[in-house]
């Protein structure tokens, strides 16, 4: 009986080993966003005027970080080279925590681009968030502080 017991359990840690070492997981898709113009050594806080770039073949992120604005608007550019569908999409809160910018392009549509200035605002630090939903292709942010 203990012999029939041993080797079921090693039949059974065999065929999961087999299972988890499995191809059929799908592709691994990345995305990643890098921001330029750090201020402190975390890497999270910037002041003034920052940019960044990003890219993508299918995956996705959200990358949030804080940003000095000493206005209470802001300038905003994006522009995208998207090979297929993908999203991306900037979302800016003031001091507050107010949503003064909300806005995206799809690689799918026509549109690659936008620029502006964003709602007024209370100065202070800021939150921007970017995200990157099965994104092909890659890209470029900027914001500038406005008075």
């Amino acid at each position: 009986m203990m012999k029939n017991l041993f080797k079921i359990s090693l039949l059974i840690f065999l065929f999961a080993s087999i299972l988890a070492c499995s191809d059929d997981d799908g592709p691994n898709l990345n995305a990643e966003v890098t921001i330029g113009n750090v201020i402190f050594d975390n890497g999270d806080d910037f002041n003034g005027d920052v940019d960044g770039d990003f890219t993508g073949d299918g995956g996705s992120v959200t990358r949030t970080f804080n940003w000095q604005n000493s206005f209470s608007r802001a300038d905003y550019n994006a522009d995208i080279t998207a090979t297929a569908d993908g999203i991306f999409n900037m979302v800016v809160e003031d001091a507050d925590g107010t949503i003064v910018l909300d806005r995206s392009l799809n690689g799918a549509e026509e549109l690659d681009s936008f620029s502006g200035e964003t709602i007024s605002g209370t100065p202070g630090i800021w939150s921007v968030i970017i995200t990157l939903t099965d994104f092909n292709g890659d890209g470029s942010f900027s914001l500038s502080e406005e008075d």
